[in-house]
């Protein structure tokens, strides 16, 4: 077995100079690590995260997330680095106890941190979120978020509130976002996606009734594109693409 290692530090990935975002350490460097997480095997390689402290990680630079996901060569390419991404930022955000503030430390079995003090124990953290296509017949529903690169259109998410059910979270976040009504909602698949610890629940809906209306908020823009005329689309590693590419093939 090989052992092969992201570094983080502050929460975010690292790579070295030469572009690289895995590395081989020493049992040497390991010892000096602040911490290091197992995130997954592959191919008869284990791959761990390194949390480095400040010093050790002035050899690297770094990490374009995006770019090391679109880079996946496989599903389970994709988790590992997925994973890597979310344990750096449990580790850094959790180093104290949410309820009386004492120092967390490495629980003895499970991956997660304690609190010796009032016995607070934190798991990392998963966001569940919805993401859904709505579909016409041969049209589909797309939006425009303000952070989104020039001309990119993609579907509709949202988080799922506390005490909502996934279905329940789509009605809403549809009517909040583009002012419609839709039906006939169902699951197609998830995803790990580390921005910084969401679960995505992707979903198909179809329009049921009502005007779009952005609210000018979250969505800038709303259209209905036909599934041969389609606007810039999102990176193809991303469930959005997914669901739009399930479409455009007449699979919805």
């Amino acid at each position: 077995m090989v052992n092969k290692y992201f570094m983080a530090v502050n929460g975010a990935l690292l790579e070295t100079q030469t572009g690289s975002a895995v590395v081989e350490l020493s049992s040497a460097q390991l010892a000096e690590a602040e911490a290091v997480y197992a995130v997954g095997e592959l191919e008869n390689t284990l791959y761990s995260v390194v949390v480095l402290n400040e010093m050790g990680s002035q050899l690297y630079s770094p990490l374009n997330l995006r770019k090391l996901l679109g880079e996946a060569t496989s599903e389970a390419e994709y988790i590992i680095f997925s994973r890597a991404s979310q344990i750096s930022v449990w580790h850094d955000q959790h180093r104290f106890c949410g309820r009386c503030g004492g120092v967390m430390e490495h629980h003895s079995v499970d991956l997660a941190k304690h609190c010796a003090a009032c016995g607070l124990v934190q798991y990392p953290r998963i966001s569940p979120c919805i993401i859904v296509l709505v579909t016409d017949g041969d049209r589909c529903l797309l939006a425009r978020s303000p952070h989104f690169p020039p001309g990119r259109f993609s579907t509709l998410a949202g988080f799922i509130e506390a005490g909502e059910t996934a279905e329940a979270a789509v009605h809403r976040e549809i009517m909040e976002e583009v002012g419609i009504q839709v039906e006939n909602v169902r699951y197609h698949q998830s995803q790990s996606w580390p921005f910084p610890h969401a679960l995505m629940l992707g979903y198909f809906a179809e329009y049921a009734g009502g005007e779009l209306a952005p609210d000018g908020v979250e969505i800038e823009e709303a259209h209905w594109y036909h599934r041969d005329h389609m606007p810039d689309l999102p990176p193809s590693f991303a469930i959005s693409y997914a669901l739009i590419e399930h479409f455009m093939l007449g699979k919805v």
